[in-house]
């Protein structure tokens, strides 16, 4: 078992969990797994209506380095037009009006996600995200993730990658104010979501409907899953300071740079 490593960042996210097309478009505070598999099966092109099975194996270990903001944006459809130009029914007819939602999406949210599983799948994957044969995006097609998207693949331990290693960013809106101090902080409080017990760690246990069954244009299926969240201890080294930049770090991260101060030092 290997895994890789992705990073979800950007402007604006929108994993929804119990909505779909009602007036109400509801957002997750944390990537869903139904989102997540989405990512991987559109990089794959795997159409809509086809069998999941090959995503059932993998594990989804999510580290929540900026919860973000809730932001809701009030959304109208085909107003002020005729009748017969106003928005689509499945069924090949008009509403008749102005459709309008309220949508939720998480502002200024990071999350950096560890995908486990099977050797062969994780290198296929892995390609896959590389060259997708349909672009990522975090939960709605406007959502588009920042880079570096794609940390690292083939993995040997992608977990204690996210305990040690990945450079965090600051869960502060502000970055220049508030946040630890590196050189005299020895660690910082980070969530984890889990979905196997994380051993003897002191988890809070949780209920997400969002485990995909189907992707199908007309039929979406879900069931219940269990994961956990903790709380962990990370090194305060990882915290982007001096004049390295967040997005520096993560590139030398990524490209496998090593040698920097903030990246070898050790945790006293």
């Amino acid at each position: 078992m290997t895994g890789l490593l992705i990073r979800l960042a950007g402007p604006l996210q929108s994993w929804g969990e119990r909505s779909a097309f009602s007036a109400v478009r509801d957002t997750a505070p944390f990537p869903t797994r139904s989102g997540l598999t989405g990512i991987l099966a559109a990089a794959e092109g795997l159409p809509r209506g086809a069998a999941l099975d090959g995503y059932t194996e993998l594990q989804f270990t999510v580290r929540i380095d900026r919860a973000g903001v809730l932001l809701t944006d009030y959304h109208t459809v085909g107003g002020g037009f005729p009748a017969h130009l106003t928005a689509a029914t499945s069924g090949g007819k008009n509403k008749g009006a102005a459709v309008v939602t309220r949508r939720h999406y998480l502002a200024d949210a990071v999350f950096v996600v560890a995908v486990t599983g099977p050797d062969q799948r994780i290198e296929e994957i892995a390609t896959a995200l590389q060259r997708p044969h349909w672009a990522p995006y975090l939960g709605r097609r406007s959502c588009v993730p920042d880079e570096p998207f794609l940390l690292r693949q083939a993995v040997a331990d992608p977990i204690a990658e996210l305990l040690t290693e990945i450079p965090l960013t600051s869960p502060y809106m502000d970055e220049r104010r508030g946040r630890p101090n590196p050189t005299t902080a020895h660690s910082v409080p980070v969530e984890f979501l889990w979905e196997q017990p994380p051993g003897d760690r002191n988890a809070v246990y949780l209920t997400a409907h969002d485990q995909p069954v189907s992707f199908g244009e007309h039929k979406h299926a879900h069931t219940k899953r269990h994961i956990y969240r903790t709380v962990e201890r990370l090194p305060a080294r990882l915290l982007d300071h001096g004049e390295h930049t967040v997005h520096q770090r993560l590139i030398d991260y990524a490209t496998h740079v090593t040698g920097s101060p903030e990246l070898t030092e050790t945790t006293a």
